[in-house]
């Protein structure tokens, strides 16, 4: 195997590295560090840590350079440093190099079993398919065409408007509720009203969401006499700005409907703000420079390439709501137990009753006060997805008689597999909820992920910590002071993640979605990820859903594509000749240093993931044109030094001091300019102004540093009487 050769050959060659050190005493700090560098990848070879390898055997490369006797240590450190740059960026590149000029692998690959792959790819890491599979393996980046070079995968999604409009009735109605406690002296104070005087509110009007209209909240009073003495112009005055008011002939019914403008108005904005979660989304998972437009309710996406992993994991971040919500679990109410009692024999496969010990708070003298009480479970089938379960579930629950303050939330159930050695999900179970959320995602300032390092009796899993904003902390302290002792769900994407227990008042706004402790440990690392990045993108202001899918071609022609390679080709073939022709063996050195720099640039674009397009084909040609101006720069101010009679040596010092200046402001302008278009700009242009930033640093390193090494090598080591300059 591949890791075993490097393994004892890097461990040699540490030792022979050791051995030198000794012997040489004038390069001993040189071979030391080559011995260093050496052990360091022979360990990572050992436990297959592919980019430290990378890293230690390139950094001994370097190391053992400078262990030579050319020109002077600073010198020889310069040249082993870009030795160093060379060689990982040609190692960067050769994934993407093999992809392109053989894609017969990647269709044989796709014609195997994902059993057979998954072989095939661990074989590959280890390194039992030779090197080049072994290094194609270990990478998983590649620079891709874009969609106007080769095309990609077009995403369809759907905002689902009415859910938008929905929430905005719930705020709406809860507002209604509070101020109608208040109005009938059910409550009084700053503060939102408890459970307990809700629960009185009924005894005097009833506050309904209509089933049918998602626009829609009634009021229905007990007393009809309270419609115009209670609900009078002080009360309205903050409802009637959105919302329009009809009463019933007898008075004793009020209708509040939302305007059709401001039902207008959530639509555009829902739409528009889901186009900018989703590209924030997009954004964190790299540069793609995908192209997101909007037409209606629909949200189209371009993304592209054509891998499939890579694919998949953008749907799944797109698709994720991050609707984050806190309900109380209403564990007073055993909402179950009629139909655990009930000879219904109509009830769905899989679904069972279960009864739990539920806490209902503490009582008069501290002890903690529990109530037992049923829950629904449902098991899905042998070859049942658990979406299809939880589907069949909520048909059944809907049939039964819900309090408008209340829902049933559900929870993923999961069960030790003996054969797979790890926890599985099962089923779905049922929580009695009341509807109000206490807490929401936009109370959520940050979110990052962190692993439980608890000893003990500690899951070991991985979770995902939020912090709260001023406002969300208050009224997290203020819920869990009010409910020690009571369950307090937390809910993502109409899931429960989880029921915990208020054990105290928790002040500080901090609160945590543990990923679980069972199962496997890197997929829970990579849910917290991605849980992480939909809660600090934002949740999306109304689901979407996926209504089309289809592969585009190249959105330019074959002959436009063709002609703008062969463009950007004579381009650089034009500006490569006439350095030649003009400066001699000094455009040769500015040649070598230009395709370094593109080297260096097409390194970095597949590092970062980026797809290439036309605009970033002409980035390339352009900081190319940029790295030659800079040796123009640089050899003119050395013509003119020995114009005036000094030595070559001394001609390149001081014409490389006179053009340093020069040099720096001009990329700085440049570079001005790509960080103002990167900020504003959007797909191709972002594409086009990233690109430009990457090879104006590149320009700079290879314009300045890697020539004037060059030159050096020339004046100081061959020491030529005559520089050929053209």
């Amino acid at each position: 195997m591949l890791h075993n050769l490097f393994q004892f050959g890097f461990a040699g060659l540490a030792g022979i590295c050791v051995l030198a050190a000794f012997l040489r005493r004038v390069h001993r700090g040189s071979f030391f560090a080559a011995a260093i560098s050496a052990f360091a990848a022979a360990v990572a070879a050992r436990y297959d840590v592919f980019w430290a390898l990378a890293v230690f055997g390139l950094g001994t490369v370097w190391a053992l350079f400078c262990a030579t006797s050319y020109i002077d240590l600073a010198w020889r450190a310069k040249t082993g440093f870009v030795l160093f740059l060379g060689l990982g960026a040609a190692l960067c590149i050769y994934p993407t190099y093999h992809d392109e000029t053989h894609p017969e692998d990647k269709r044989e690959l796709g014609a195997l079993t994902s059993d057979e792959r998954s072989a095939q790819e661990t074989l590959a890491r280890h390194g039992d398919l030779g090197f080049g599979r072994f290094v194609r393996s270990n990478i998983d980046f590649r620079l891709v065409q874009g969609l106007d070079l080769k095309g990609g995968l077009r995403l369809v999604y759907t905002v689902d408007v009415d859910e938008a409009i929905k929430d905005k009735r719930d705020r709406y109605y809860d507002e209604l509720r509070n101020a109608l406690t208040t109005v009938f002296e059910l409550h009084t104070g700053d503060k939102a009203p408890t459970v307990e005087e809700l629960g009185k509110l009924p005894t005097k009007v009833r506050v309904e969401k209509s089933r049918e209209k998602v626009d829609v909240i009634t009021l229905t009073f007990v007393d009809p006499a309270d419609s115009k003495k209670k609900i009078d112009d002080a009360f309205l005055k903050k409802f009637l700005t959105e919302l329009q008011l009809q009463r019933s002939a007898d008075g004793s019914r009020i209708t509040f409907r939302m305007r059709s403008e401001v039902e207008s108005g959530i639509r555009e904005s829902a739409v528009s703000q889901a186009k900018e979660t989703v590209r924030r989304r997009i954004d964190s998972l790299g540069v793609k420079e995908p192209s997101l437009t909007v037409r209606d309710e629909d949200i189209i996406l371009e993304m592209p390439g054509d891998d499939e992993k890579s694919f998949a994991e953008i749907r799944e971040i797109i698709s994720q709501t991050a609707l984050l919500q806190f309900k109380m679990v209403d564990d007073e109410v055993d909402f179950f137990d009629a139909a655990s009692r009930s000879k219904d024999e109509d009830l769905p496969k899989g679904l069972a009753f279960a009864i739990e010990n539920a806490p209902v708070g503490k009582s008069g003298d501290g002890n903690v006060k529990s109530k037992a009480n049923h829950f629904a479970r449902i098991t899905k089938g042998e070859h049942e997805d658990l979406r299809d379960a939880l589907k069949r579930l909520k048909e059944w629950v809907a049939t039964q008689q819900i309090d408008p303050d209340h829902e049933v939330g559900y929870e993923k159930l999961t069960d030790y597999d003996p054969e797979k050695e790890a926890f599985v999900d099962v089923g779905w179970r049922s929580f009695y909820l009341f509807s109000k959320a206490e807490i929401t995602g936009d109370m959520v300032r940050e979110a990052h992920v962190d692993k439980d390092q608890s000893g003990g009796g500690g899951l070991g899993g991985w979770f995902v910590r939020m912090e709260m904003t001023p406002l969300g902390g208050d009224r997290f302290e203020d819920i869990t002071g009010r409910n020690i002792k009571r369950r307090f769900a937390i809910i993502l994407d109409g899931k429960v993640e989880s029921a915990p227990v208020i054990q105290s008042k928790i002040p500080g706004g901090v609160a945590t979605i543990t990923m679980g402790g069972g199962g496997d440990p890197e997929q829970q690392r990579l849910d917290a990820k991605k849980l992480e990045l939909v809660l600090k993108s934002g949740a999306l202001p109304a689901p979407i859903s996926p209504s089309n899918e289809q592969r585009i071609g190249a959105s330019l022609g074959k002959d436009a594509i063709t002609q703008g390679a062969k463009g950007g080709l004579a381009g650089i073939a034009l500006v490569l000749v006439f350095m030649v022709t003009y400066y001699s063996r000094a455009g040769l050195i500015a040649n070598l240093a230009v395709l370094f720099n593109l080297m260096l640039q097409v390194a970095i674009l597949a590092m970062i993931g980026a797809s290439m397009t036309l605009p970033g084909i002409a980035a390339l040609t352009l900081t190319l044109g940029i790295a030659v101006d800079a040796n123009v720069l640089i050899n003119e101010r050395i013509r003119e030094e020995l114009r005036h009679g000094k030595s070559p040596r001394a001609a390149v010092d001081v014409g490389y001091d006179k053009a340093f200046s020069a040099i720096v402001d001009g990329h700085m302008t440049t570079l001005i300019s790509a960080l103002i278009l990167a900020q504003y700009g959007t797909g191709p242009i972002k594409g086009f102004a990233v690109t430009l930033m990457f090879g104006i640093a590149a320009s700079l390193f290879t314009g300045v540093v890697c020539t004037r090494l060059m030159f050096d090598w020339a004046v100081r080591h061959r020491r030529v009487k005559d520089l050929h300059l053209g």
